[in-house]
């Protein structure tokens, strides 16, 4: 993982963390700076960001938005205090409502970014400056050392591009903690498509079936925000196996990039996830991301060796196969 250490200083009134990585410091200096890329990983998993407005300039402001998997917002804005291409930029970063205007009683707080070479790369140092230690403690009881670290971390993505990072490695999994996992897979194909063969039932009756000799018996989807879903498979003659399906709750759509929904397995007394989906396009690719929340660690390990993420490659194996064709 890129990020190295967060520590803080409790009578300097800092939090300093600091990551390496294989790219130069003008490919960091890029992605630090370009909204669009920006936005892919400033804000841990399930709380993406999106940026508004983006006036890199000094006394410019950039205003950007984080949802979370059930609609909540968290609203920032940068002020640009100092920019010092390639080698950095220092930024007062505040809590805003929907307006832009400052939330009272919540800090602001200067940060600088510093890109240096290093021998296998560069180095990212982020130094964020507190008025007071009552403003530091208050940001840590949100969790900023796990969220930036999260945050942070999902980097080498987008310094890499998503074809060079994620071509021809099948579906993968992370473990991120006890609770959370993300699966990705990059789909050659382009993202409306690609969205759409995710939430249209002929579409889905196609592809996502896992293992060859089963069918999908059941796709009654609901994708508008409260909406239920309901899916079930059962095998088809010759296939062992005994019928199962899901179903759940939509919270959160964002068409054509995100949507997350709640998943139960039909039947059952077992608790439900919650299911973050979400497709990000560069040059006719589309990298579809999974971030699922268990309960607990035992219904993750439960879950997973099911054979669920070999099935899930099984299943995308046939998207591009069939649908995307």
């Amino acid at each position: 993982m890129p990020v190295t250490s967060v520590e803080s200083d409790a009578e300097a009134l800092t939090m300093t963390l600091v990551a390496d990585f294989a790219a130069g410091p003008e490919r960091l200096w890029q992605v630090f700076t370009d909204p669009c890329q920006l936005e892919r990983f400033w804000g841990p998993p399930n709380w993406p960001a999106t940026f508004a407005s983006f006036d890199f300039e000094r006394g410019g402001r950039a205003r950007y938005a984080m949802a979370s998997p059930t609609g909540e917002i968290a609203r920032g804005s940068w002020e640009f205090i100092d920019i010092d291409e390639p080698r950095g930029f220092e930024v007062v970063d505040s809590f805003v409502d929907e307006n832009g205007d400052a939330i009272p009683g919540m800090p602001a707080m200067r940060m600088t970014f510093a890109f240096e070479q290093t021998d296998a790369g560069s180095r990212l140092t982020n130094v964020t400056y507190f008025d007071s230690l009552e403003g530091l403690e208050q940001v840590f009881a949100m969790g900023a050392v796990e969220g930036s670290t999260l945050a942070i971390n999902q980097l080498d993505t987008v310094l890499q591009g998503l074809r060079e990072f994620a071509q021809g490695t099948g579906t993968q999994l992370e473990i991120l903690d006890d609770q959370r996992v993300r699966i990705t897979r990059l789909i050659e194909g382009p993202r409306e498509l690609v969205w759409r063969a995710h939430v249209d039932p002929d579409l889905m009756r196609q592809w996502m079936l896992g293992p060859d000799g089963w069918r999908m018996s059941v796709a009654d989807v609901d994708v508008s925000v409260g909406g239920d879903y309901r899916i079930a498979w059962e095998p088809e003659p010759g296939t062992e196996g005994e019928g199962f399906g899901f179903d759940g709750t939509t919270l959160l759509v964002d068409e054509p990039r995100r949507i997350v929904q709640t998943e139960h397995m039909t039947g059952t007394d077992f608790p439900s996830t919650t299911n973050d989906l979400s497709f990000y396009e560069e040059d006719g690719a589309t990298l579809v991301t999974l971030l699922i929340a268990y309960p607990d660690a035992a219904t993750r390990d439960t879950v997973l060796a099911t054979g669920m993420v070999e099935g899930m490659e099984q299943s995308f194996e046939r998207m591009e196969r069939v649908v995307l064709a």
